[in-house]
């Protein structure tokens, strides 16, 4: 067979090959199933209509929004009357064993030179010191000589008298916390450290906020890590802002800015919180008249409040004397008087400085701040 034979015939095998292959593909039972469809395809309107789905485009899903958390609620003091009640209730339990003693002594049937001396010296041991102890004896002594009888309601009645008189009845003790015309009342509380200044300023705040009047905050106490944290704190809970610098910032800048701020807002008073202060140190004492200066470029401080604590006894006078020469008291804060004060340390403060207490402090709950009442306080003392 020649070559062009052969291949044609070779030819013709492999056309007829394609043929067959191609016919025995088209036989029943032999035809290709579809692959699967990817996952996530499917059938529009259910099996058996043949028609594929697309896979829905995937939605972005917005992150969830948190919910900012409610506002504090601000806590609103008790009545005035409610806070006095609570406080003489609670200064009789701590202190009437002073009183107990000074009218057991007075009832005694004989008053001689001995009893006269107890009589002295409880009274300075309850820290009203030696020259009013002596003066209250004296004036004692001439009036039960006078009287003759005495009947417990008498000796107590006396006793309360000299007491008042000593306290200083008409000494002014009302806060100056009106605001004048455009510019806000300007208050400082000062004190050596551990008095409770920072306490005695959110409690403040409190009374204010609760009797209608708008108050700002100072923070000038920068050197205490934790002051105007703490003094914030009291700003939320009582509804008053409070205005803060940085840590070891100078004092009396945040001071300057708090009343500064105070005067554009128009708020009614500002409350400026002072880094606690030894009484020894003349430096630290010279920066806190600094910051009374610099504030009043601002507005006439109205109050400088002097916070004492009334279980140090003499050590306080010794510290209201030296905070007087440098920045003018016009009142005092006697805090700590339910634990173990005697009570008086008013007595003595008020007699060397001619500066009045004006607000006494009975514990650490956020009510325990109330106008000092002399006759109220010496009823307490003495018991019923």
């Amino acid at each position: 067979m020649d070559p062009i034979t052969l291949i044609v015939l070779i030819a013709a095998l492999a056309v007829l090959a394609v043929v067959v292959g191609g016919v025995a593909f088209l036989r029943p039972g032999r035809r290709k199933t579809p692959p699967p469809p990817p996952p996530g395809e499917g059938t529009a309107g259910g099996a058996g209509t043949g028609v594929l789905e697309r896979e829905a485009a995937p939605t972005a899903t917005a992150p969830p929004v948190e919910e900012a958390p409610p506002a504090p609620a601000i806590e609103l003091p008790p009545p005035s009357a409610g806070r006095l009640v609570r406080l003489r209730a609670r200064l009789a339990r701590s202190q009437t064993a002073f009183g107990r003693t000074m009218l057991a002594l007075l009832s005694r049937d004989t008053l001689d030179d001995e009893a006269w001396e107890e009589i002295e010296d409880a009274l300075i041991g309850a820290d009203i010191g030696v020259a009013p102890a002596r003066q209250i004896v004296e004036d004692l002594r001439t009036k039960v000589q006078v009287l003759g009888s005495r009947t417990p309601g008498e000796v107590r009645e006396l006793l309360k008298g000299e007491l008042v008189a000593q306290i200083g009845p008409d000494l002014p003790r009302g806060l100056r916390t009106e605001p004048h015309g455009t510019r806000p009342a300007v208050l400082m509380v000062v004190g050596v450290n551990g008095t409770g200044k920072t306490t005695t300023c959110g409690k403040l705040a409190r009374v204010l906020v609760g009797d209608g009047r708008t108050v700002l905050l100072g923070a000038a106490d920068t050197f205490r890590a934790a002051a105007a944290d703490q003094l914030v704190t009291w700003g939320s809970r009582v509804g008053a802002e409070v205005v803060r610098g940085e840590e070891g910032a100078d004092p009396a800048s945040v001071a300057f800015e708090a009343v500064k701020q105070g005067v554009e807002t128009k708020v009614d008073a500002v409350i400026v919180d002072t880094a606690g202060r030894l009484h020894t140190k003349t430096g630290l004492m010279d920066e806190l008249g600094k910051v009374k200066r610099v504030v009043e470029k601002q507005a006439t401080v109205d109050e400088v409040l002097l916070v004492l604590d009334a279980t140090t006894g003499q050590n306080g006078l010794r510290q209201a004397r030296v905070f007087a020469e440098v920045v003018d008291v016009t009142g005092i804060v006697l805090t700590k008087l339910d634990g173990t004060a005697k009570g008086g340390i008013v007595v003595q403060v008020q007699r060397e400085l001619g500066v009045p207490v004006k607000l006494v402090g009975l514990g650490e709950g956020p009510d325990d701040l109330a106008p000092f009442e002399p006759e109220a306080f010496v009823d307490a003392i003495l018991g019923e």
